[in-house]
């Protein structure tokens, strides 16, 4: 933990090179304690400051360990949370990833969403009630929390009208 947090302290340092660093120790931590550290306040910062590593992020959202794909979405959270950012690539990330299974995928969609949606309401409304059907409970859950009523409304029902079988997760809201 002192290593993510000296590279949290000292993020401004490390170079468009680093990015192989970053990936390794995501690839190594295996715990979202680390790998969200790693992914938020490093890898964030530094895909802010070389456009270019979103390469990298393309990359590593089609990587075989969840804990890199986790790591491409909560990469573009710092911009997403500001009213910035590219929420299309997200988009295109969590599209590919809505129908897993993992826990850890399912939460970072709905993390993102649910940050995303304090500054942009309209546009995760927009992209998230096409997909509620294929939406995990937590993802939903978490997408929900700051939309205005009308909005979180009509994506629970969507959600509770989807067929079982076509959702990552047969139950309600889990």
């Amino acid at each position: 933990m002192m290593a993510v947090l000296l590279l949290d302290a000292f993020e401004s340092l490390l170079g468009r090179s680093d990015i192989a660093l970053l990936e390794r120790l995501i690839r190594q931590s295996k715990t979202w304690a680390f790998v969200d550290e790693l992914s938020i306040a490093v890898t964030g910062r530094l895909v802010e400051r070389w456009a270019g590593l979103v390469d990298d992020l393309d990359r590593w959202s089609v990587d075989d360990d969840f804990w890199i794909r986790r790591a491409a979405l909560l990469a573009l959270l710092p911009q997403l949370r500001r009213g910035a950012g590219d929420f299309e690539r997200f988009g295109r990330y969590a599209d590919r990833m809505l129908d897993e299974r993992e826990f850890f995928i399912r939460k970072a969609i709905g993390w993102v969403l649910r940050e995303t949606g304090k500054k942009q309401p309209d546009l995760v409304y927009a992209w998230l009630l096409p997909r509620c059907a294929r939406a995990s409970g937590v993802t939903v859950r978490e997408a929900v929390k700051y939309l205005a009523p009308y909005q979180r409304i009509a994506l629970l029902a969507a959600y509770a009208a989807a067929p079982p079988p076509k959702r990552a997760s047969g139950h309600a809201l889990q």
